[in-house]
């Protein structure tokens, strides 16, 4: 039976064995282009979505109902689902951290991060919580200090648990389901060339039906989930600057003020969508972790200061002892409604987020190692995260545990959305920072729908990075449209939480369904990395003398790219020829500066065999050349080995015709052995 051709994800990819599959370094091989809309994946979640719109804009009442009876049912029946899978993410991920897989890159071995770190880390902390973070900072360890899940309300017993209760839910196991997601999409879309969608991560495990219906319901669940997640976000920052207009300013709490608010932040969440990665949301970005860090500075300053350097050594500690015991306690024995209120609702909003965040902190991860991807998502926003639940959790029960005021933890009470306000009003230029917080809610409410939308067109384009901005503008648009019908289903808080809990357990098994898909593609690259690994063939002919002014002579452009036009394009030809004349399909692409060539493409055993000339600066130690124009070269060249993962890191430069095609077989018989290994497992 005839092998289906692979379908092209681009015009800088082609086919291959494993997916569709970019040659790094390499020309692009003729493609038909993409389309900028999957119909199916695009029609089938708008229709999903519109129907719900219409469900609760229609019959608010009755949604509010079908509301609270699906988290009560999720939390009863599924708890105990969400807590395992989220405990096989983290595990999952450390593993990948600490095995040799660690050493990977999320690219070509040659590619290199397109941001800094201080940029990447702005960004991961925006996309990632920010909104959240706000919200909660005061008011969910001043709740658990009131209303414990058990032991003694507002004792010192309930600020140690409320500390590490809040540390649990914001900490280790949240930033592991987004490096799941991350880590596959930028696995296999950067460095295997397949689209930048959820359902690239199991193409181990199904193959080309990834384009089928298999992938088309993925990617549906995926943007769904998206959308509900971010919507929820959306909900909190309206309800949170309404009541912060209200107290600062007076202005009614209702439904009306929090559409409005909702209507005037998505407009100029669109405004932002416009400029793109680069600008509009790496700028908020960048603004977002200063004005945090700023007005966590300020209270950290004007408040108990020592007490709070303290409580954070304690608190980490805290978090670490009992670190195994909150992973897995369900409270088999003593059921209440207080799991799936907070931890439930946090993995469920964790695990809704995850396609957004995943595929965000996949995009601006490109050329960074799993290890460096792992600990950098993991650990660095996690310990701001810490820091700020210090400086505002604590803080706030500071204030009722030294008898200064209990209006913070009153305010909790009767109305959780004041809470940061209230808080705020207890130090010196309350108003000052009470405007700072509602600005950074809002421009925390930007970034998240600019990034949504980003995100959720690239998956319904089939993973095409640029798309029309029709596309971005109705999925902000839609965001906002969900976030306002939660509200308006007379639920609030309830509603949000219902959403992103429920949105979230379909996507939980497509996660663990990812997990495995990202080992299985780990595992077969470290059997192909062993084939590669044994040791070449000596060179044969030539002195020793050739071959010491090899290794000391640096290249100029001219000489690197007569190598290729006069020793090495000969020599792929004449391999690319030998190939046809044993049955065997083979072509030489010769593009300025580069060959590559591609022997049975489209099928399993598919191989790439490229040399492109790359520039390096000169070395300090040049000095061993000599000769005029040494002085004034700032670069030199080099004829460098390219194979499907991207450059292999040694140069061809200066052999002869029938040594290159000895380089050229060796890497074929390894490409072989590869196979071998993989269909022996």
């Amino acid at each position: 039976m005839a092998r289906r051709p692979p379908r092209r994800a681009g015009p800088t990819t082609h086919p291959g064995p494993r997916g569709v599959r970019p040659v790094p370094g390499s020309p692009p091989l003729p493609a038909t282009p993409p389309r900028s809309l999957n119909p199916t994946v695009f029609i089938g979640s708008a229709v999903l979505i519109l129907a719900f719109v219409l469900f609760g804009a229609l019959a608010p009442g009755v949604a509010g109902s079908a509301f609270a009876a699906l988290q009560g049912w999720i939390t009863a029946e599924l708890g105990w689902f969400y807590l395992l899978a989220v405990a096989v993410f983290l595990l999952f991920v450390v593993y990948l951290a600490i095995s040799r897989h660690g050493r990977v890159r999320l690219g070509p071995n040659h590619s290199e991060p397109e941001f800094s770190y201080g940029s990447w880390f702005a960004m991961l902390f925006s996309a990632g919580m920010g909104i959240g973070l706000v919200f909660f900072g005061v008011a969910e360890p001043v709740t658990h200090f009131m209303l414990p899940p058990e032991g003694e309300p507002a004792s010192i017993a309930a600020a140690r648990a409320a500390m590490r209760l809040s540390y649990f839910h914001w900490g280790l196991h949240a930033w592991a389901i987004y490096a799941v997601i991350g880590l596959a999409l930028a696995y296999f879309s950067f460095r295997h060339g397949l689209p930048l969608t959820v359902r690239s991560a199991l193409y181990p495990l199904v193959g080309e039906r990834i384009h089928g219906p298999i992938g088309h319901a993925v990617d549906i669940f995926a943007v769904i989930g998206t959308m509900f997640g971010v919507a929820t976000s959306l909900g909190f920052g309206a309800l949170q600057v309404n009541a912060g207009l209200s107290h600062v300013l007076g202005v009614p709490v209702g439904f009306g003020t929090q559409l409005a608010l909702i209507a005037g932040i998505t407009a100029l969440a669109t405004l932002s969508v416009a400029t793109g990665l680069d600008k509009g949301i790496k700028f908020l970005s960048n603004a977002n972790l200063v004005m945090a860090a700023a007005l966590m500075v300020f209270v950290f300053v004007v408040g108990p200061t020592t007490f709070l350097l303290r409580t954070f050594v304690q608190n980490l500690g805290g978090y670490i002892d009992q670190f195994a015991l909150r992973t897995f306690h369900m409270y088999a024995y003593d059921p209440n409604d207080w799991l799936g209120d907070w931890t439930l609702f946090y993995w469920g909003w964790w695990i809704a987020w995850s396609p957004f965040v995943g595929m965000f902190i996949a995009r601006i991860s490109r050329g960074r190692t799993i290890r460096e991807f792992v600990l950098g998502v993991l650990l660095v926003p996690t310990g701001f995260t810490f820091a700020w639940m210090t400086v505002f959790g604590d803080s706030a029960l500071w204030l009722h545990l030294s008898g200064t005021t209990e209006a913070v933890s009153q305010a909790v009470r009767s109305d959780i959305t004041l809470a940061l306000f209230v808080f705020l009003e207890q130090y010196p230029l309350a108003t000052l920072s009470s405007w700072l917080a509602m600005v950074l809610i809002v421009t925390f409410f930007i970034t998240s729908a600019d990034s949504a939308a980003l995100v959720v067109s690239t998956i319904t384009a089939g993973g095409r990075s640029e798309v029309p901005l029709w596309q971005r503008l109705f999925w902000a648009i839609g965001s906002g449209v969900i976030a306002a019908v939660l509200l308006a289903s007379g639920e609030g808080l309830r509603a949000l939480q219902t959403a992103a809990i429920a949105s979230a357990l379909p996507f939980a098994v497509v996660m663990l369904l990812i997990c495995h898909g990202l080992l299985r593609g780990l595992q077969r690259e470290g059997l192909r990395h062993d084939a590669l690994a044994q040791s070449l063939p000596p060179r044969q002919g030539g002195s020793w003398q050739r071959q010491l002014q090899g290794i000391l002579s640096h290249p100029g452009q001219a000489e690197v790219r007569r190598f290729l036009e006069d020793v090495a394009a000969p020599a792929l030809r004449a391999v690319a020829e030998e190939l046809r004349g044993r049955g065997l399909s083979a072509a030489l692409d010769m593009r300025e500066g580069r060959l590559r060539l591609v022997s049975m493409p489209g099928a399993p055993e598919e191989f790439h065999y490229g040399i492109r000339s790359r520039r390096y600066a000169m070395p300090s130690f040049s000095y061993f050349e000599s000769g005029p124009e040494q002085g004034q070269r700032e670069h030199y060249w080099r004829a460098e080995v390219f194979l499907e993962d991207g450059s292999q890191d040694y140069d061809v430069m200066g052999l002869t015709r029938d040594e290159l095609i000895q380089d050229v077989l060796a890497q074929y018989d390894r490409h072989f052995q590869y196979l071998h290994a993989v269909r022996s497992v």
